[in-house]
């Protein structure tokens, strides 16, 4: 057998295009030991698994949930019930002893799987590492003259970190059950393990609760899961391995809890469910002894519905402006000597602890929880970055990494595959300060994403985060991660996520009922606006009643289209002789220059489209100027010095902002220009490569 280094993809054309045999299949997470071997296992109808060890009713469920899988990836139907309990198996599966009914924090997750032509040997030491190896298995098939097959290989595999978790935040938009379901499964494909779910804020509180119901009845619009679908959501995450952490954000982030309970208010009401966002006055009143009745009653009930040992409670971005109104607040300050907003929300913090350890839970919170009097089995989740996480850990706190994380800010997926929670200042702690970083969770905030958008906005990105805290932290090749992305992103359409067929209906919306070629063509090489700067570029503020409808919402956060263009452009211009380089810029130029002059004769079909010209007429600009470019490289012309100044400051210009999204694609067709002459313009610093 032969060993390949877990960075040692091989990839054509500096990683432009998935290589047509790959020498090591395109796993995501990578495994932290490989070795691929000859040969390969065939899988057809008579494809059988048998179990060994101790006897599992999860175990069993966990080879029936594979086999549907397998069964959906390779479309043969008699796989779904091929479990056999004697004789000879294709796929043997032994662990050691069974896992907990409900996942936990720190259960072994190891594995090892044997592949050859005879037959696969998965070994686990738990059953939740006998379902990590499981999915490795299913990312191993591939499709070839033999049929459907899995490459001889042998594999250890560990996660790096025992966390690894998704936050969806569900208050600001709801989303169903079968929205939830999906990405449970699209997080177990990638070896995830904590849902970490959003429940309540100022636009929404999203569970039934039996003891105080006018939460629900008057803070939800009536959209909310029932204590029954929360066990099922509950079920159906244990049944693939992931724990479910609830967080019910207090004392700020509360006005929809203020709706039908307005006397926990630290203000003057009544309150309505907040339409639009951002960090909003609304707070609890730390000050009452019914602030904590009420939380104390809430808790309780909320402990006996989740049955994970770990409760958050949000605890972030109190701005204060309710309490400093409220005189009342301000005299109870002055009694118990808190100088600063900051000490009050300490103390309403340390109440809200011992409601939570009384219930047999541990707090998590965001960073503003952090204090030196609070027990040390909290947990501290940064959203300020690794100086924060460090100065928790220093203090003898555990903690979680989210900064680098915030899928909701459309960076592409290098971004956050650089952040690493061990990274920054937490690479300087000591060893034992290092064990109490526990890893870290991915947050898709939801502001702007809907049942059909949302699954758009976490893959395959999260893929990309997923392999960070599972994989060994010299992992970190950004082709190869780009290589398997695009590999790993068709996969998980077989998991059964949406996030590009949903994107080829919103299409098809916007095009009015038109061939969505043309718009496609332009589709592929936009992305939103990053950060927070959609907010700022709105015309009128958005709601969480506002449609999302638009390209802005359909266009993928990262464009592989563009950044497979810009690879071939410095390709090119390190060394323009590369013909077959120069054919596949030429090729693109073409359809971006035809199909948009297409495009635009379309506009009137649909209000939709109206706000997209600006961006086609500057596509179709600059990919006529990139042809005319490559004829003064072709002909061995130095472009006149006027007209590459003018056409780099147009591609310029047409980078920026236009109807909140980006033309992606504009730095490299500068860089393109810039390259046919010799010129005093110059791409902006940032621009010369997507």
């Amino acid at each position: 057998m032969r060993l390949v280094s877990v960075l040692g993809l091989t990839i054509s054309l500096l990683g432009i295009c998935r290589a047509q045999t790959p020498l090591t299949p395109a796993l995501m997470p990578m495994p932290a030991e490989m070795e691929v071997g000859s040969g390969q296992l065939v899988i057809g109808s008579a494809f059988s698994v048998k179990i060994g060890g101790p006897s599992d009713p999860r175990l069993r469920q966990s080879i029936e949930i594979f086999l549907n899988r397998l069964q959906r990836q390779t479309g043969i139907p008699a796989l779904a019930t091929q479990i056999v309990n004697s004789g000879f198996a294709t796929l043997t599966v032994h662990c050691a002893r069974r896992s907990k009914s409900v996942p936990e924090l720190g259960e072994d997750e190891s594995y090892s799987l044997e592949v050859t032509s005879s037959g696969a040997t998965l070994n686990a030491s738990t059953t939740l590492g006998a379902m990590r190896g499981l999915q490795t298995l299913l990312q191993l098939v591939q499709t070839g003259p033999q049929g459907f097959t899995i490459p001889a290989i042998s594999i250890q595999d560990r996660p790096r970190f025992q966390w690894r978790g998704l936050m969806i935040d569900v208050a600001r938009h709801f989303e169903p059950m079968e929205v939830l379901k999906r990405n449970l499964d699209g997080m177990a494909a990638v070896k995830l393990n904590v849902f970490h779910w959003h429940l309540s804020d100022d636009q929404g509180f999203r569970v039934e609760s039996r003891k105080l119901p006018k939460l629900q009845e008057m803070g939800s619009d009536g959209f909310y899961y029932t204590q029954e679908q929360v066990r099922e959501i509950i079920a159906y995450a244990a049944d693939r391995g992931i724990r479910v952490v609830p967080e019910f954000d207090m004392p700020a982030h509360s006005t929809a809890w203020l709706v039908g309970y307005p006397k926990l208010a630290s203000g003057p009401g009544p309150f309505e469910i907040a339409r639009t966002w951002g960090v909003l006055s609304p707070a609890m009143d730390p000050t009452r002894e019914q602030t904590y009745k009420f939380l104390n009653k809430f808790i309780g009930e909320m402990a006996k519905l989740f049955p994970d040992r770990y409760f958050h409670i949000g605890g972030d971005e109190v701005n204060g402006k309710f309490w400093d109104d409220n005189p009342r607040i301000q005299k109870f300050k002055r009694a118990h000597h808190l100088e600063s907003n900051e000490q009050l929300q300490k103390y309403f913090t340390r109440r809200v602890q011992k409601i939570v350890t009384r219930h047999g839970k541990i707090m998590i919170g965001w960073d503003e929880i952090m204090q030196p009097d609070l027990p040390k089995d909290i947990v501290v989740q940064s959203w300020r970055g690794q100086a924060s996480l460090a100065q928790a850990a220093q203090q003898g706190y555990r903690g979680l990494l989210s900064y680098g994380y915030y899928l909701d800010l459309m960076w592409p997926a290098a971004r956050h595959y650089a952040v690493d929670p061990l990274g920054g200042a937490a690479a300087e702690l000591e060893p034992d300060e290092k064990a109490r970083i526990l890893g870290g969770e991915a947050c898709m905030w939801s502001e702007y994403v809907s049942p059909e958008t949302i699954d758009s906005r976490i893959w395959p990105r999260m893929a990309a985060v997923a392999e960070r805290l599972w994989s060994p932290q010299n992992v970190t090749d950004v082709n190869s991660m780009y290589t398997r992305l695009d590999a790993t992103s068709d996969w998980l359409e077989w998991v059964g996520l949406k996030h590009q067929s949903y994107y080829r209906l919103m299409l098809r919306r916007i095009a009015g009922g038109a061939q969505i070629a043309d718009l496609k063509a332009l589709a592929d090489v936009v992305e939103p606006v990053k950060d927070y700067t959609r907010e700022e570029l709105a015309s009128v503020p958005a709601t969480s009643l506002m449609p999302l409808n638009r390209l802005v919402d359909a266009a993928h956060p990262e464009s592989m289209e563009a950044r497979a263009f810009a690879n071939l452009v410095e390709a090119f211009i390190v060394d323009k002789s590369q013909k077959a380089v120069e054919t596949q810029i030429r090729i693109r130029l073409e359809r971006w220059r035809d199909s948009q002059d297409r495009l635009q004769k379309l506009t009137g079909t649909s209000e939709l489209l109206q706000e997209t010209i600006p961006l086609s007429l500057n596509l179709y600009a600059l990919a006529a100027a990139g042809l005319e470019a490559l004829e003064y490289i072709d002909h061995a012309q130095s472009a006149p010095q006027e007209w590459t100044d003018q056409e780099i400051a147009f591609a310029n210009a047409a980078a920026k902002p236009k109807a909140q999204l980006l033309l992606v694609v504009a730095p490299a067709i500068g860089r393109l220009i810039q390259a046919s002459g010799i010129q005093t313009a110059t791409v902006p610093a940032g621009m010369d490569a997507h």
